[in-house]
Formats: structure tokens, sequence, C-alpha cells
């Protein structure tokens, strides 16, 4: 149904909770990490629900934007929640007690994309206005504006000790930037196409990037070279991580599949095939031993 979210065991694929009460598409999740008793779910009815993991309760119903919610994120204490929406604001909200703690304003289109640094002080939003703001989250303040985008952002990332932000756009580049002094000091412009999605290992080293060409690429931050070409799907790649361990990067694609590759030789270790239409999500678990990848075939698998 539309409006719910399902809460799954993947070791028996067993289904725990259904979340229900969203009035229209819930279309942003995410578990409070690394605590994992928390879940919070944006949705198009404009609000972003916060629930039980083990109750499958609603604690909270965050009220206050005025068009689609499409991302979110709890800061890394869990203390907070972030939502970006079609309204170009972010909103803070407070996970204890249900209230908003701040309103993020400044762009001039849709928040696409946000994420907290490990730090939990720091915010990075990117929107279709094509620029990305830094925020200090105590005050609510804007630190930074980076502009040097001439498209819409599609994806925004610290790195771990937050000295850097990447960025995706439509103008088929991905940037990085130092995130105390806010200025761009790298442009990758190899793809031939949008970049969709862009993210960091864990430890900051490698930016891996996804592309409506078809390709993903991995980065070196430190010499900005690029590593490896990753090359196989049959169409455009949404979406991009790497394991935790750093050794593998996970792609999917509107070619149904979910593909694995060797970040260091950049070749092709598995293909994830069996979904009948686009794979628009994907994610390694904690550990890194198992995959779940998101289809609009309207099913989620998991594999080892």
């Amino acid at each position: 149904r539309v409006g719910t979210c399902k809460i799954w065991d993947t070791a028996s694929g067993e289904e725990l909770q259904s979340l229900e009460g969203h009035r229209n598409v819930v279309y942003a999740i995410a578990f409070n990490n690394p605590y994992g008793d928390k879940v919070a779910t944006g949705s198009f009815d404009k609000t972003c629900k916060l629930w039980s993991v083990e109750t499958g309760k609603c604690f909270h119903t965050f009220w206050g934007h005025m068009a689609e919610i499409v991302c979110l994120a709890f800061n890394p204490q869990s203390t907070l929640v972030a939502t970006g929406s079609m309204d170009t604001l972010a909103k803070l909200w407070d996970v204890q007690t249900g209230e908003e703690v701040a309103t993020l304003s400044g762009h001039s289109a849709e928040i696409i994309s946000l994420a907290f640094n490990t730090a939990g002080d720091r915010l990075v939003t990117g929107s279709f206005d094509r620029t990305v703001s830094l925020w200090d989250v105590p005050t609510g303040s804007c630190v930074h504006t980076l502009i040097g985008h001439r498209g819409e952002i599609s994806s925004v990332q610290f790195n771990w000790d937050c000295s850097l932000i990447v960025t995706g756009s439509m103008d088929r580049t991905c940037r990085v930037w130092d995130a105390p002094a806010g200025k761009c000091v790298f442009t990758f412009s190899d793809h031939e196409d949008e970049v969709l999605d862009v993210c960091f290992d864990c430890t900051g080293q490698l930016i891996a990037t996804a592309s409506a060409d078809g390709t993903a690429r991995v980065y070196s931050a430190a010499t900005n070279q690029c590593i490896a070409k990753l090359q196989g799907h049959e169409g455009e790649i949404s979406k991009v991580c790497f394991n935790p361990q750093g050794s593998r990067v996970l792609t999917a694609s509107v070619d149904k599949t979910a593909r694995l590759w060797d970040v260091r030789s950049g070749e092709c270790v598995q293909v994830l095939g069996g979904h009948t239409d686009e794979i628009f999500s994907c994610a390694f678990n904690y550990e890194g031993d198992a995959i779940i990848t998101g289809s609009k075939d309207n099913t989620c698998r998991i594999w080892r």
C-alpha cells in the first residue's frame, strides 16, 4: 500500500513491522545507526515520522514542511533528524520531543540531498538551485554557500574527518570542496552525462561517482586521479556506495542489475540479476557481508 514502510529481518526474510500512517508515497527512510532502534520516514504527504523499530509505534509526526520531503538523515548522536523538502527548506527536529529545532532557509529550489558530518555540528545540503550550503547545526546559520556547479545538485557527502565535501551534479561533474574554507579544490569532469550519485569510502580517501552515461568511476581524494572506470551496465547508474572495508563498490542501474566491483582493478566481481525493473537503491549492511537492493518491481532483495 502507498504510504507504508516495512522493517524486515534480513537473516530470515521475515517482515517484522509494517509502519502505516503516511498519506502518500514514503520517499526517504533512515535508521538511526549505529543504534538501530528508530526509523525516520519522509513522505510526499509533507511529513516525516519517527518510529520504534521494536514495536512499530510512531513516536512523532514532524509537521511543518509545505511540500514533499525527499531526503532525510539522523545526526550521528541520534538526537536530531534533518529533513529536506521540495519547499526549498531543510528542517532540524528533536528526536526526543518531536519539536522543530531549526529551519534552514536560503536555497531557492528543492533540497534533494543532505548529510551530517561525523561530529554532528555541520549539515550539508544540495539543491536544484545548483548550490550547496554548509550549515552550523547548533545555531542553524549558513556557514558557506558552495557555488560553481552549472547544473542541479544530485548528491552531497562529507568525508570521515569532515575536511572535504563531495558533490555530484547534472552538469556532468563531481566537485571536491574544502569544507572549512568553503572553496572548490578539484573538479572531476570525465563523465559524458549527468552525475547522479557520489560518495566517499569510510576512510575518506576514495570517491566514487555514478552517472547517467552508464559508468561509475573511482578517484583518489589525495591525488585526484581516476583509479578505476567501472564499465558494464547497460543503462544509467543511479546509486553507488563502498563496502565498509573500502575494497568493493556497489552500483544500481536502470538495466535491472546491481553490480559489485573491485576498487583497485575496476573489474566487475558480480552481477546481481533477478529484479524485473530498474534498481534505484542499494546498500551494504554494517558488516559488509550482505547487500540490499530496492527496485521499481516493488521488491527488495537481500544478497549474501
